[in-house]
């Protein structure tokens, strides 16, 4: 049987300036730039998320239909609006935010979708965290494991939500015990748990919980610690346009090596390190792709080259 990806996060219209005027809009979201990169492999991908009954809406909702990703999950609310970010690119072409949100009182009124024994669910950001949403999240997170999927969290924990950290401590410890894989940026851990050390952090946070870590820190090194390989991997520098969607397609080539290595809910926390070789290698060739690029995901054109074949997108009624 074909494995599913399904990812669960928020959908934004991202609104991209540069020198102080804007130069792009792209459909985005953390999770959603991850699938919408699974989705142009030609992987079947499934999306749980949210969006308003608005122009940014539908867009959202045929970009995923039309990148081969199953938008039947996404709950549409008609009131509010499709959250919308301001995304400014600075000399490094990092990106600061504004975001600009009125969601409706009811929230993620979404029925689930069916879930097989290593299936991989991609979870992450202040959406699973947020108390909003977090009832349902739970609900959804409890269905996976029942499932047997792999689950697989991107911490993606950001600057405005570091105050709110402590507050946010148990359930991030919860979302740890739902992980087969988790994935932060140093400025995630630091923003996290007040450390950007790995090492530190995987052994007073996370190896309870969860036994694969990967720790990023934007264009350099990528340090792993599992139980078969602690190493660090050099990333090769390249021309950035724009960081956008680096972190989150980093995650797509995490999840699309899984698939092709064929680990299973049995063997992802026995992986070798050849294993882990190539899926890191999948992963950093994905968000360097990113980087130089306006786009949030990987170009279709590179995923036809990565794969060795001319790609048709998945057709969902």
């Amino acid at each position: 049987m074909e494995r599913k990806i399904i990812g669960i996060g928020e959908t934004i219209m991202d609104i991209i300036f540069k020198n102080g005027q804007p130069t792009a809009a792209v459909p985005g979201g953390s999770v959603f730039n991850s699938v919408i990169s699974l989705g142009r492999l030609g992987e079947n991908v499934t999306f749980i998320s949210e969006t308003g009954n608005d122009k940014v809406g539908r867009i959202i909702l045929d970009f995923l239909k039309d990148n081969g990703v199953n938008n039947e999950n996404v709950c549409v609310y008609f009131d509010g609006r499709t959250p919308i970010s301001l995304a400014w690119l600075n000399e490094n072409n990092d990106a600061e935010y504004e975001f600009y949100k009125d969601y409706p009182k009811a929230r993620l009124d979404v029925n689930w979708p069916s879930i097989e024994k290593n299936d991989i669910v991609i979870m992450g950001s202040y959406f699973v965290l947020n108390p909003v949403l977090r009832n349902k999240v739970l609900e959804f997170l409890n269905y996976a494991k029942e499932r047997e999927a792999i689950i697989y969290y991107d911490f993606n924990f950001r600057d405005n939500h570091k105050g709110e950290a402590m507050k946010l401590y148990p359930d991030i410890l919860e979302n740890l015990e739902f992980a087969d894989i988790v994935r932060g940026s140093t400025e995630d851990i630091q923003n996290m748990f007040g450390d950007n050390d790995p090492d530190r952090i995987y052994q007073k946070e996370i190896d309870f919980y969860c036994k694969n870590m990967i720790c990023t820190d934007g264009g350099k090194k990528v340090r792993l610690i599992s139980p078969q390989a602690t190493k660090d991997y050099e990333v090769k520098a390249v021309k950035t346009v724009s960081t956008i969607g680096a972190g989150d397609n980093f995650n797509a080539g995490i999840i699309y090596g899984l698939i092709t290595e064929k680990i299973t809910k049995e063997t992802v926390n026995t992986m070798t390190e050849e294993q882990w070789d190539r899926i890191i290698k999948c992963a950093i060739d994905f968000a360097s792709h990113v980087c130089q690029s306006l786009n949030n995901s990987i170009s279709r054109e590179f995923a036809e080259n990565y794969l060795g074949k001319k790609m048709q997108p998945r057709l969902f009624d």
